[in-house]
């Protein structure tokens, strides 16, 4: 019952967001959305993760690993890696269509979705079996929600 609670708040929390931007602190994935009440509200994605439209992934979390061309030896620390340019186009694309999230699941194994329009869907997916943080979905300056719901 209390699992149920936490995603029915999560889902609370992101439906009717607008997806703002999608970038990376250090290793960490972030979502930022404009919650429905002015708010602002983040993911933050420590799992593998990956944003899909129409069946095609156009945003994953291995892409961090990978530099852009020519990018040199501090390609991750200068951001410029593959995960930069993909976001940082797909942020752009945002910004266009101002896409609204109109479904979240939370799976009972802790894999997250969040979907909007037109066919976009980030699912975040933990791997580790330990009782380490591996995404987490909060409200700057309230609420915090994430899974495993007792690291948060």
């Amino acid at each position: 019952m209390a699992a149920e609670t936490r995603a029915d708040e999560i889902a609370a929390i992101l439906t009717g967001a607008v997806v703002r931007s999608v970038g990376r602190a250090a290793d960490m994935g972030v979502v930022e959305f404009d919650g429905p009440r002015g708010e602002t509200v983040m993911a933050h994605l420590q799992c593998p993760f990956r944003i899909v439209q129409d069946g095609t992934i156009v945003l994953g979390s291995a892409d961090m690993r990978y530099a852009q061309k020519g990018a040199g030896p501090k390609a991750f620390e200068e951001f410029r890696m593959i995960f930069d340019a993909r976001a940082t186009k797909l942020t752009a694309i945002l910004g266009e269509l101002h896409p609204t999230v109109d479904d979240v699941t939370v799976g009972e194994a802790g894999e997250l979705t969040v979907s909007w329009e037109p066919a976009f869907r980030l699912v975040a997916f933990p791997d580790c079996s330990g009782r380490i943080e591996a995404w987490r979905v909060l409200v700057r300056g309230g609420a915090h929600h994430g899974f495993p719901p007792d690291t948060i």
